[in-house]
């Protein structure tokens, strides 16, 4: 402290705090700060020992037996929906035989008919053929049977035409013939 004495000064000094730095890093502190860190080191274990990891190991054991659970549940279904999947897959082949098989009758069936049918359509167009070519030869031989006499009287016109005489019908057909 300073103290002003009529021109002169005067210093008295404090007694001097000998701290130096941290009080943690001081070797006479170390003692008690060993025991705390001891003593809150056995509360805080016995807490977490008694209290939190029980219920967290108990909760992974927990998920994990559900894991395994789901594991076992998965590879069952798995093997459920493959016996099923054959099971389908030899309906389904079982299914396209059948539609194959029948598709085959339908289709033999259909051809048996269709050739029955055929051979009706032949055997009438046949009948009908057959009458045609008759009446056609029946036509002809009428027309041909005509033709003489068209040519007699065509003959006898163009003779009479020609010379201006009428032919007699034996001089047309002794020509003709």
């Amino acid at each position: 402290m300073a103290t002003e004495n009529h021109g002169t000064v005067e210093t008295t000094e404090a007694p001097a705090h000998e701290s130096g730095g941290l009080p943690q890093l001081q070797f006479e502190h170390w003692g008690g700060q060993i025991v705390w860190l001891l003593l809150i080191f056995a509360v805080l274990y016995v807490v977490l020992s008694k209290g939190l990891l029980p219920r967290v190991s108990g909760a992974i054991d927990e998920r994990g037996a559900k894991i395994a659970g789901d594991i076992a549940d998965a590879r069952r279904l798995k093997d459920e929906a493959e016996v099923q999947a054959r099971a389908a897959a030899a309906e389904v082949a079982e299914a396209r035989a059948k539609a194959q098989k029948t598709a085959a009758d339908a289709k033999a069936k259909a051809s048996a008919q269709a050739a029955e049918r055929q051979a009706k359509e032949e055997a009438v167009l046949a009948e009908k053929l057959a009458a045609a070519e008759a009446s056609i030869t029946t036509a002809r031989d009428e027309a041909m049977s005509h033709v003489r006499t068209v040519a007699e009287e065509t003959a006898g016109a163009i003779v009479e035409k020609l010379t201006g005489k009428t032919a007699s019908a034996a001089e047309l057909k002794a020509a003709l013939a």
